[in-house]
């Protein structure tokens, strides 16, 4: 039975947007990840048949107690797969539906005029839209390593380092061995699309995170400096929260809430192995947190990543999600509203980062007016990055200071970023009119074509 909660688990990650497939399954903790991932990717890769034949035998109306992500994977292996390998109530539930649910199957099939399981998927969205030309993007992890280290240690793997990218134009034509420097990020590795390291040594010891660069905007822009106090209001998985922590160089304090127990067990191990410390984490709902608690009082800082329609996840699974209902974007986005306004509440506050891993206009910029508008002029968008390509949607004066992501014109995850900063006491400009932002005070924020400073390499070298 382990072996479908694993895989339960990791299909509701993917459905809540807690990163792609390879690092929900390596993070799992389940001893057997082959096993994992091939069940994972055959249920997600039949999952439209099974909904439909979820939904034609009634299944989860017939079983209440039955989560839906651990009814997909049942099914799949009762129908398509080698057999239900577990005991237990579960299996006896199945087995108890099979009949109908092989009928079910067969209905289809008939309908569709096939009589393989394997035709059924013919008519039906084969890959993700633009994951196969998301480069692999790896960021060093500075509180073990720099990136000189990492670059030796995998020329020595047989790589070749072709030095710093000019511009996104040259990461789409990286093949085989080669990687190079990030043309925006200076501590983001490029290599080319599907390279897997999540056996590589450099992974497992936490030296390097592997994220994609759209993740890493959100850290990157908020730009804490050294020693400030942070919350990371939506952490679970945690790869920006250990960002936080290298961009902060474990100086300071981050205060990490999440409200899912495995979610966080899971995020506290990761921080662990990125040899993060300095940092809380809460089981608790960001919006329970009183902003008037002394504990908080000194928190400048605050990410905000909320739950989204995940619509700009290219590599969530083999079929392209179904665009969410306009029911479904109304409930998100009025979540996302009273979170931010939330975020806000906090007195100390100076600078925060909203971000989503949406394309819908609803979570991103619509969102951002309207909690701009009811804040009058306590805090105003920042320019942030004005060299970044893709800015956010002309909704609204100001809007073009928002930062947007996509597979085609940035080669990364959907992604949208908007930095706002309080305003001084007295100012009198407008909450939507940006500022531009100043240069953070870290090495990360530098501007691309700046020079770079020189870097002391790190004790801690990788062998």
């Amino acid at each position: 039975m382990a072996l479908y909660s694993a895989a339960a688990a990791v299909l509701e990650g993917l459905e809540r947007g807690d990163g792609g497939i390879k690092n929900l399954v390596y993070n799992s903790r389940f001893p057997h990840v082959r096993q994992l991932y091939a069940l994972v990717s055959e249920t997600l890769r039949y999952s439209p048949v099974l909904e439909k034949v979820l939904a034609g035998a009634a299944l989860l109306q017939a079983e209440k107690k039955l989560p839906p992500q651990l009814a997909k994977v049942l099914v799949y292996d009762l129908l398509f797969g080698k057999g239900l390998k577990c005991g237990g109530r579960w299996k006896a539930l199945a087995q108890k539906h099979r009949a109908r649910l092989e009928a079910e199957l067969a209905r289809l099939k008939v309908q569709q005029k096939v009589s393989r399981n394997e035709d059924l998927l013919a008519p039906m969205q084969a890959a993700s839209p633009g994951a196969s030309q998301v480069p692999r993007y790896v960021r060093v992890n500075t509180l073990k390593t720099c990136v000189d280290d990492v670059t030796d240690f995998f020329k020595r793997q047989g790589y070749s380092y072709l030095g710093k990218a000019v511009s996104v134009e040259e990461l789409r034509h990286l093949s085989g061995k080669k990687f190079v420097l990030d043309p925006h990020l200076p501590e983001l590795l490029v290599f080319p699309p599907q390279t897997d390291f999540h056996d590589n040594l450099l992974y497992t010891s936490g030296h390097i995170i592997l994220q994609d660069k759209a993740s890493c905007l959100p850290a990157f822009l908020l730009a804490p400096a050294a020693g400030s106090h942070v919350i990371d209001a939506c952490a679970a998985p945690g790869n920006k929260t250990s960002h936080l922590a290298a961009i902060l160089k474990n100086k300071g304090q981050i205060f990490a809430f999440d409200v899912d127990t495995k979610r966080l067990a899971t995020m506290n191990t990761l921080l662990m192995r990125a040899g993060v410390t300095g940092f809380q984490l809460a089981q608790q709902d960001f919006l329970t947190v009183d902003p008037g608690d002394p504990k908080y009082s000194k928190v400048t800082y605050i990410l905000l990543d909320p739950s989204c329609s995940g619509s700009g996840m290219v590599n969530r699974g083999p079929r392209e999600e179904a665009a969410p209902s306009a029911e479904r974007l109304q409930a998100l986005a009025g979540f996302q509203r009273k979170v931010l306004s939330h975020a806000l509440s906090f007195p100390a506050l100076q600078r925060l980062v909203y971000s989503t891993c949406s394309l819908h206009q609803e979570e991103n910029e619509d969102v951002v007016h309207a909690v701009l508008k009811e804040q009058g002029s306590a805090f105003r968008l920042v320019n942030a990055f004005p060299s970044w390509p893709c800015r956010g949607l002309g909704v609204f004066p100001g809007a073009e200071s928002c930062l947007r992501a996509s597979p085609a014109d940035t080669l990364t995850q959907g992604f949208f970023v908007a930095v706002l900063e309080r305003c001084e006491e007295g100012a009198a400009a407008p909450s939507s009119l940006p500022v531009t932002a100043e240069k953070p005070q870290h090495g990360l924020g530098a501007e691309p074509g700046a020079a770079p400073k020189k870097r002391k390499r790190k004790k801690q070298r990788v062998k």
